[in-house]
Formats: C-alpha cells, sequence, structure tokens
C-alpha cells in the first residue's frame, strides 16, 4: 500500500515570542501542526525541508525579512505558500509580496478568522500544486515509454502537422505515422486527440514546426525522472 503523504504543517516565522505563541494557539485549535521560529535563518535551517503545509510570514525581521526570505524560498524552488502578517501593512510591500506569490497580507493584531481562512487558502493551494506535480510527474513517464519515433511524431502532432506532412518529414509512408500515432495514444493513455494535445501542452512540447520541435519531445522525455486583503479593523 501507498503511504499517506504527510500533514501539512503552519510554519510560523516571526521574531515576536508573544506572536507566535497567539497565532499557533489559534492554529492549532482548527487542527494544524504548527513549527515556530523566530527568525527567518532559523527557519532555512530547519532539519525537515520536505515537509508540506504554508508559511506564515512577518515582514519586518532582524536579519533577512520577511520578503527577503520569500524571494531565497523562490529561488531555491520551495514552493510552500506564504501568508504574510505585518504591524505596518503599507501598501507597496503588500502590492511586491503578493505580485511574488503571496496567497495573502494580513495586518497585524490579525484576527483568528482572518488568519484561518488565509492559512485554509494556502493549504488549498499547496493540495493542488503537489496534485499538479504528481500528475505532470506520471505524465513524463508515459512520455518516457515512448520510442525516438513516436516522439517525433508526437512532435509534429502538437505543431498541428497532418499525418501526411510528418510522414514527409520523417521519410515514411502515412501509414506508417498513422502506426505510431496508435501507438502514442495507448501508451500516453488518451482516448482523443484533444487529450493527447492537451498532454502535450502541459509537458511543453509543440510549437513551430521543424527540427527543433522534434527536439522537445526528447528534451522532456530526458529530464523525465490573490489577492491582498486586509482584516476588518
Amino acid at each position: 500500500m501507498t503511504a499517506p503523504p504527510p500533514m501539512p504543517t503552519v510554519f510560523l516565522v516571526d521574531d515576536d515570542p508573544s506572536v507566535l505563541k497567539a497565532l499557533s494557539r489559534v492554529l492549532r485549535e482548527h487542527g494544524w501542526s504548527v513549527e515556530m521560529f523566530e527568525s527567518a535563518e532559523a527557519f532555512l535551517a530547519r532539519s525537515d525541508r520536505t515537509a508540506s503545509g504554508c508559511v506564515v510570514l512577518d515582514v519586518t525581521m532582524p536579519g533577512l525579512d520577511g520578503l527577503e526570505l520569500q524571494q531565497r524560498l523562490a529561488a531555491e524552488g520551495d514552493a510552500l505558500p506564504i501568508v504574510f502578517i505585518s504591524g505596518q501593512g503599507d501598501i507597496p510591500t503588500s502590492v511586491r509580496a503578493i505580485r511574488a506569490g503571496a496567497i495573502d497580507f494580513l495586518t497585524k493584531p490579525v484576527g483568528a478568522e482572518a488568519l484561518v481562512a488565509a492559512v485554509r487558502a494556502a493549504m488549498d493551494e499547496q493540495e493542488s500544486l503537489r496534485k499538479t506535480l504528481a500528475d505532470t510527474a506520471g505524465l513524463r513517464q508515459r512520455l518516457a515509454s515512448l520510442t525516438l519515433r513516436e516522439r517525433d511524431v508526437l512532435a509534429g502532432l502538437a505543431a498541428g502537422k497532418l499525418n501526411k506532412q510528418i510522414a514527409s518529414d520523417l521519410g515514411v509512408v502515412e501509414q506508417t505515422v498513422k502506426f505510431h500515432r496508435a501507438r502514442i495514444m495507448d501508451r500516453m493513455q488518451v482516448k482523443t486527440s484533444a487529450e493527447l494535445m492537451t498532454i502535450a501542452g502541459r509537458l511543453g512540447i509543440g510549437g513551430p514546426s521543424g527540427p527543433a520541435s522534434a527536439a522537445a519531445p526528447r528534451a522532456a522525455a530526458a529530464s523525465a525522472g490573490k489577492r491582498a486583503r486586509r482584516p476588518p479593523a
């Protein structure tokens, strides 16, 4: 049996111990696991960097501040959604945070209802991303099962070419392209051309016709393996 995914965790990052204590109490009352950090540096140094969940992050902290931590996580490919909290709550900072991908921006003192709603939205975002990554990994496994010739045919199909055009490009007869097309449909586990084109788009296959389009699926196979809201005062 496949082990269930670990329970998501809310990572609280704030240099004020009283804020950490108050927010953690609210979140635990709603059933979430909570880990607390008094600095961005302590959060980055945490031992388990694979845990899923979200970050509730103070904007203004000594050392690495909240926006700098957001940039750092993005550069490292860490996809944990972020809910910002701030004592100032100035508009330019909130806009910058949201444009960089934050789920929400709340002003202190943070109300329990607003906090819970923002964390729920962040957790939904994390779950959606997890499912998308899992689905894409499965699609890449299917892509890796195609032969090089089948990938060439798929590239032609994704570029909008007809069977006879693909046959001409590859120097084969049209019946051979039809054979490969049927094999592609079977191995990619789709029943319609529309489904196949949707998958090709998700895997980055397609674009202008020519040699570059044929190389795209090979490269993909080789790599196989908001909004700003403030709570009412």
